[in-house]
């Protein structure tokens, strides 16, 4: 006779997992009432699911950077759709993702090995609930005592590392990457700041006795 499944063990497992109702009735009434194998079997059906969509073409998506003290990452993740870039599952996986690439590149001072398979566990059961293809993109971090950022509609981000300055200045420079789509340095200098023309990026900075040490700039 078959094992009845409650709705209080249903409900666990969906806000565990956040998959839908009757896909966690299957899982537990397969796993015969097991949390613990219910989560195994969603996950390796996750895991095919990703599988067979990985071949779609997924250009849209969203960025997002996250800073903590000298360090900040930014992280893109592709998706097939506007809609599902907009999805609140979407973002959060984003955001979550961006959380562990900051952990792993604080401690480690790169990805750690593992950190591939940590963002592909989180990204599969998100593909289970959109429907959609989704990759995790570029990885960038960057370092510095002044640090700024910039992201425009959650599809274009800049961080810009100075020495000298303050955060304001280089989230002003970060934006005028961010406008202007160039992230060569001596060619940035001699760009009209965006903000006042009448003054190039070079000259903005030398006032405020500042200089330049790093850009990382990603769009979707």
């Amino acid at each position: 006779m078959p094992i009845q499944i409650t709705t209080e063990q249903i409900k666990e497992l969906r806000d565990a997992t956040g998959i839908s109702v009757m896909q966690c009735k299957r899982a537990l009434e397969e796993a015969e009432g097991d949390q613990k194998k219910a989560l195994a079997i969603l996950k390796k059906v996750s895991s095919d699911i990703a599988e067979k969509k990985g071949g779609r073409v997924a250009l849209d998506g969203a960025v997002m950077i996250k800073k903590s003290g000298k360090k900040a990452v930014l992280v893109s993740l592709h998706c097939e759709t506007d809609f599902v870039s907009r999805n609140a599952d979407f973002l959060k996986l984003l955001s979550d993702l961006a959380d562990l690439a900051l952990e792993k590149m604080s401690a480690q001072g790169g990805p750690a090995l593992g950190w591939k398979k940590e963002a592909k566990d989180m990204i599969d059961p998100v593909i289970q609930k959109t429907g959609e293809n989704i990759q995790l993109g570029e990885v960038y971090e960057a370092s510095g005592d002044v640090l700024g950022d910039y992201v425009h509609n959650s599809k274009i981000a800049v961080i810009v590392s100075l020495s000298g300055g303050n955060t304001e200045l280089a989230k002003d420079v970060a934006m005028h990457v961010a406008a202007m789509q160039s992230e060569n340095i001596p060619e940035l200098l001699e760009q009209p700041f965006i903000k006042n023309p009448d003054e190039t990026v070079g000259k903005l900075l030398k006032k405020s006795k500042a200089a330049i040490k790093e850009v990382r700039r990603c769009s979707i």
